[in-house]
Formats: structure tokens, sequence, C-alpha cells
């Protein structure tokens, strides 16, 4: 019996030491490579290029941020940047919850053959040509509305959020419609402050795609200055970086005459990476402890 404890509690042991380590190589393969975009960063541009640098700079030096925030307009794209995601989210999470109750009543006749539809928008699309000719039709070229129209609803979020709402009770509902409830007051009331979970999940999804993107910057914007966005901005100054570069007559174009010497593509990108994940990175773990929980409740299935 002492024997067979004994082989018990050397088991546990191993086991514990065994994913402790494992756990522990997991978080610096994961933390190494923003970590070291970290380090290279805050390194002279020109002493990056030598490679070598790992996780602390070499050569220490701001000028790669100091590059990215010259000139005043990088605080406007920012702004643009973070307006566009805070309207997108708030805008796309209300209609989808309301969209997605509405698919999961078993009354509502129509539910398949909207889902269906929804669906295929995941699979086919119009192309980019004709995409633009409609937004231009609709008048949201060089408009701030381009930015949040598009994105009121996407389907895949509507389907998990849907499958949540399925695993809600239905006899809350029930006893809402029998005491008067309008279906106005059962969504607002009992059914949207119940699916917090799935919509932090939902959330970051669109919080992350929102902050992101640039090309509909690039083809519907560009034109346009005040509605440049933070991406948009950084795209452009990493090209800047990259044809000065290329081509020692730009010298000067990047950052100033009296910093553009001290910059590379590999320095001023890792400042730019820095730059742009630095607000997700602080807005995640507020939702994590809703993450998990959204995904897994609120996972795809029929």
């Amino acid at each position: 019996m002492n024997n067979t404890i004994n082989r018990t509690k050397i088991n546990d042991t191993l086991f514990n030491i065994f994913n402790g380590t494992f756990m522990l190589l997991l978080v610096v393969v994961m933390l190494y490579p923003f970590l070291n975009t970290v380090a290279i960063s805050f390194n002279d541009g020109l002493d990056a290029v030598r490679g070598g640098i790992y996780l602390w700079p070499r050569v220490f030096s701001l000028q790669n941020y100091k590059a990215v925030f010259v000139g005043g307009t990088i605080f406007h794209a920012f702004f643009i940047s973070v307006s566009r995601t805070v309207i997108t989210t708030l805008i796309n999470l209300f209609l989808t919850t309301m969209l997605s109750y509405t698919l999961s009543r078993k009354e509502f006749v129509l539910r398949r053959f909207i889902t269906v539809v929804f669906v295929l928008t995941m699979y086919f699309n119009a192309g980019l040509i004709p995409t633009y000719m409609l937004y231009k039709g609709l008048g949201l070229r060089n408009n701030f509305w381009v930015y949040i129209i598009p994105g009121m609803i996407y389907a895949f979020n509507m389907i998990v959020t849907r499958t949540y709402i399925k695993t809600l009770p239905e006899s809350m509902v029930e006893s809402a419609r029998i005491d008067g409830a309008s279906e106005y007051r059962i969504f607002l009331q009992i059914i949207f402050p119940l699916c917090k979970p799935i919509l932090a999940t939902v959330a970051l999804f669109v919080a992350v795609f929102a902050w992101n993107q640039w090309f509909d910057t690039f083809i519907y914007c560009s034109s346009e200055q005040n509605l440049s966005t933070l991406q948009y901005e950084l795209m452009k100054l990493l090209s800047s970086a990259q044809r000065a570069n290329s081509n020692p007559s730009l010298v000067g174009s990047v950052g100033g005459a009296n910093t553009a010497s001290m910059i590379t593509p590999i320095s001023i990108r890792a400042a730019i990476t820095v730059v742009a994940a630095l607000p997700i990175i602080i807005v995640y773990p507020s939702l994590q402890k809703y993450f998990v929980v959204g995904l897994a409740v609120g996972s795809v299935k029929e």
C-alpha cells in the first residue's frame, strides 16, 4: 500500500515538473518574438541591421519612435482609428445580437432562409471593383461612414451569437411573454444582458479587425488626409523607410534630416508594430475572462 502511494506521489511530482517546464518553454516561445520586436524598436536603426539583438537593445535610441510621431498627423490618425473601432464595435454588437435573437426564435418562419443568405456571404463576394463602384454610388468614398457601414454585421459573429442565445433557458422568454413583455423588452432586458461572455468574444474579434484595417483607407479615403487611419499612416511610413533605404537620394524623407540616417526598415517596422499592437494589448486583459467562456459556449453547432 505504501509503495503504491509513494509511486503515485513520484508520478505526480514528475508530471508537475514536466508540465511546469513545458508551460515555461511555451511562455518563452510566445513572448520572445514580441519582446525581441520591442528591443529592436528601441535600438539604433543602423546598429539593428547587424542583427544579434535579443531581449535588450544594444544601442538604445528613441529615434524610431520620433520618426513615427513626427509631424503630428499620427495623433489625428490615432483618433480616427479609435473612433472607427469603438463605433464599429458598439453598432456591430447591438445589431448582431438583435439579428441573432430573431433568428434563434423557432416561431420565425424565415430563420433558415435568412441564415443561409448570411452564410453565403462568408464564401462569396462581388469582388473589389463592384464593391468600389457600390460604395462610390452610395456616396461612401471619402466618407467616414465607409469605415462603419460595411462592418455593421458579420455572418460568423451572427452564427456564434445565435448559437449562444439558443443555450439560454427558453422558460425565461416564455415567462416574460406571459407577463406581457414585448419582444423588444425581452431582448433589451433579458437576452442582451445575459450575452456578456459571447459579446466580449465578438467585441474582441470586431475591434481587432477594425483596428488593423488599412486597405479600405487606401482604396476609399486615401485622398482625404483627415480620414486617414493609424494603420494607413504607419504603412506609409514603413514604405517611405523602405524607399529611403533602397534609394539614398530619399534620405531625409523619413523622420526628418536629423534622424533619417539612423532609421532602417527593420527598426521602423519594429516601432510600428509596437505602436499598432499596444492598444489591443491594453484592452485584451479586460476581456480575457469572457473570451474562453464565449468561445466554448458559443462554438458553432446546430
